[in-house]
């Protein structure tokens, strides 16, 4: 019984020095708000976002958390690079396959005026007037 009345006393004097200090009971007065932390190294504006930006992005932390606002500002900034990246390779794996088919295919004549045939030869030099 005298156990739990001096835990219940300590834990009451604890409370109330927390409560002082926080509130302000002192010269100083209340404890001052903090600034909130920035990103300190953003996604690069000038250049497209590379693996290491990736790695090296640490956001801030904020009272619950992350700051929505730079994640949500870097991922949308992710994302549309990544989507402008996505068309870019679907753009050039297509001009390869048009590229590929037409060497497969050979070239295509459109009409057979000038075209050479290699079974009667033209006429030579000497034989024209």
């Amino acid at each position: 019984m005298v156990m739990f009345l001096f835990l219940v006393v300590a834990l009451v004097l604890v409370v109330g020095a927390v409560t002082l200090a926080v509130v302000g009971g002192g010269e100083n007065g209340p404890l001052p708000e903090a600034a909130p932390e920035q990103l300190r190294d953003p996604l690069p504006p000038d250049r497209p976002v590379d693996r290491a930006d990736v790695e090296s992005l640490r956001f801030p932390l904020a009272a619950r958390g992350y700051r929505m606002g730079d994640v949500d500002d870097a991922l949308s900034r992710l994302g549309a690079e990544l989507a402008e990246r996505d068309a870019r390779i679907a753009d050039l794996e297509s001009a390869l396959a048009g590229a590929r088919a037409a060497a497969t295919h050979g070239p295509v004549h459109t009409s057979g005026e000038n075209h050479v045939s290699m079974d009667k030869p033209g006429p030579r030099q000497e034989d024209r007037p």
